[in-house]
């Protein structure tokens, strides 16, 4: 019952739910996939990179302000809950989230592939409850 008034607790189950009440979604997390050991076309530089899509649950996702100028590309805003993030991490033996989105690939949404442009996070008490992503749609794809 004490862990329960845990400030830190409470905000991150705060968040998860209010991530699952607001137009909750899952997206792909695109990572490299991990290297073969001993294979000998991939130490030579000539396999074909290949990757893996990871769900991230529940997220929010939104359009910032469209400011499409002289070819830069629009942003939106990612919120991600730290619960599913947290997980990512030690599954996949990074150290830390910010390590977990540098190496990332980029998010899958709705088909479009969109590249992470910077990664923060919100704190209670030293645990982090949300990350925010800013995402980069492609240039191609702007019209």
């Amino acid at each position: 019952m004490g862990e329960l008034r845990d400030a830190a607790i409470i905000a991150q189950r705060a968040a998860d739910v209010l991530l699952r009440c607001s137009g909750g979604r899952s997206v792909l997390l695109r990572m490299p996939a991990p290297a073969s050991a001993g294979d000998e076309t991939e130490q030579l530089g000539l396999a074909v990179p290949t990757f893996q899509d990871v769900t991230l649950e529940p997220v929010v996702f939104r359009k910032a302000r469209a400011t499409v100028s002289a070819g830069k590309a629009t942003t939106s805003e990612l919120m991600v809950s730290a619960t599913a993030v947290n997980l990512l991490v030690g599954s996949m033996g990074h150290s830390a989230a910010n390590v977990l989105f540098a190496t990332a690939f980029g998010v899958l949404i709705d088909g479009v592939l969109m590249e992470i442009e910077s990664a923060s996070e919100s704190e209670v008490g030293g645990t982090t409850y949300v990350y925010r992503l800013v995402l980069r749609a492609p240039l191609a794809l702007m019209v």
